[in-house]
């Protein structure tokens, strides 16, 4: 068995990634270890989405250049998004033997059993060329890997992720996914149904339901048997069991419809948190971004949220300092801030990535130090609602899933509540992956503290 190891960088998505490929790997003669120096082979799953993340890579990358100067057997490979955005800079670092596109996962056995190049040399007069590196970027419009089980934990734990589509269509101004990742698809629903009735199984607890848009899933199976929607597939996987917990992202406002919130106010295991991507409060920069919807739908949405699930919490992502955003519409991002009032948020500035559609047609011409204070301002603001958001959570109970030990303290567990708030309790007699009631008592802006009470207090 030749030994392997994983480093995954990114999104969520990516870590459902890499267990695929773990799996892929294992049933074809590769083991899996704990750290990179037990390692023959060192995969990296990249992410794309923004400009540090490469950076962070690439940094690797040399590491590991070094590190095959004193190890010249061992093997690196490059999956995921840098992959296919990156392939030829990739292909001639001195650290990469392979590269492999997020839709290639199925061909890295045999992509790593090809020879080294690199270790490829021509006796005088020979005029053949070396083999090249093995690289597959192909991006696919079918393949989900379905009925591949991702390989986990050896020892079970308590959240995981199910992927349930691949790709995106929404061509957002901003976004490098449609270009790396291809086409949106949808998953088969009964592989999804197996996978985490397999995870209850193994004594999981809670799932995170994964897709760019998953209010776009959409199951249209040939053989005419039933549309499976994203509202439907909820359902299903609600009812698989009472005792593990569903959680979702990532919606778009364009495509979240009342059927999802409707399915979730009739499971109690359905999380009552929506992560709701915003971007802007500006109808001008949201047009640009190309998100097709306005502030007045958005705010419509948010309005049909809270309606049909009061105490449901709501998060977003916010850029600052898009192509040509004024002081007027950042101010817009500010007060749609104020008037939601989310209680938790992804604030990022704004960084131009190479090929999209704002990269080819708008100039990124807010200067850096606007972004930054721009940027400073929507953090603090949005410390200051988490704030008063948990704020008014303390005195109140909740039903709290522990999750691991506190970093702070190993005589205390966190958890999340259903809205997906952290939350720091004693352990006193629990164990992990048992569901608690917790009376908050105190709190900051990112944490709630409590203690355990009895079912009868």
């Amino acid at each position: 068995m030749i030994p392997f190891y994983i480093e995954t960088y990114g999104c969520q998505m990516n870590v459902s990634d890499s267990q695929v490929v773990a799996r892929i790997l294992s049933d074809n003669g590769y083991e899996p270890c704990n750290c990179w120096e037990d390692a023959r082979i060192v995969l990296i799953n990249t992410c794309s989405i923004r400009e540090n993340a490469e950076k962070r890579v690439m940094s690797r990358l040399d590491f590991f250049a070094r590190a095959k100067r004193k190890d010249p057997q061992l093997k690196v490979g490059v999956l995921g998004c840098m992959a296919t955005r990156l392939m030829n800079s990739l292909l001639n670092h001195p650290a990469v033997d392979c590269v492999a596109g997020p839709d290639s996962y199925r061909l890295l056995p045999g992509m790593l059993e090809a020879p080294d190049p690199k270790s490829y040399t021509l006796l005088p007069g020979m005029s053949l060329k070396p083999p090249a590196l093995p690289v597959n970027v192909e991006l696919s419009v079918s393949e989900t890997y379905a009925e591949i089980r991702p390989l986990r934990e050896t020892n079970p734990g308590v959240t995981s992720f199910v992927t349930i589509m691949r790709g995106c269509n929404n061509m957002c101004a901003y976004c490098v996914v449609p270009y790396v990742r291809g086409r949106e698809r949808s998953r088969d629903p009964y592989s999804i149904l197996e996978e985490v009735r397999s995870l209850v199984k193994t004594g999981y607890r809670e799932v995170t339901l994964l897709g760019q848009n998953v209010d776009s899933y959409l199951w249209q199976p040939q053989n005419g048997s039933e549309t499976v929607s994203f509202a439907r597939l909820l359902e299903q996987v609600a009812l698989v069991s009472p005792l593990m917990r569903v959680r979702f992202t990532t919606s778009h406002p364009k495509d979240m419809q009342d059927d999802v919130l409707l399915t979730m106010a009739r499971y109690p295991n359905i999380c009552k948190h929506i992560h709701l991507p915003v971007q802007s409060g500006s109808d001008k920069v949201l047009q640009k971004m190309n998100r097709k919807y306005t502030r007045e739908s958005y705010l419509e949405r948010i309005a049909r949220i809270r309606e049909i699930l009061p105490g449901c919490a709501i998060s977003s992502d916010m850029i600052a300092g898009f192509c040509s955003e004024t002081e007027e519409d950042h101010a817009l991002t500010l007060s749609l801030m104020e008037a939601v009032r989310y209680d938790q948020a992804f604030m990022f500035q704004y960084s131009q990535r190479p090929g999209t559609l704002a990269a080819r047609h708008y100039p990124d011409d807010v200067p850096e130090e606007v972004k930054t204070r721009r940027l400073a301002e929507i953090i603090a603001l949005q410390n200051r609602l988490s704030l008063q958001s948990n704020q008014a959570d303390v005195g109140k109970v909740f039903e709290v899933l522990a999750e691991g030990i506190s970093k702070r303290s190993s005589r205390a567990f966190f958890g999340r509540t259903t809205t997906n708030k952290v939350c720091v309790f004693p352990r006193e007699n629990r164990a992990i992956g048992d569901y608690v009631r917790v009376l908050v008592k105190s709190c900051t802006a990112a944490t709630l503290k409590g203690e355990i009470v009895n079912e009868n207090q």
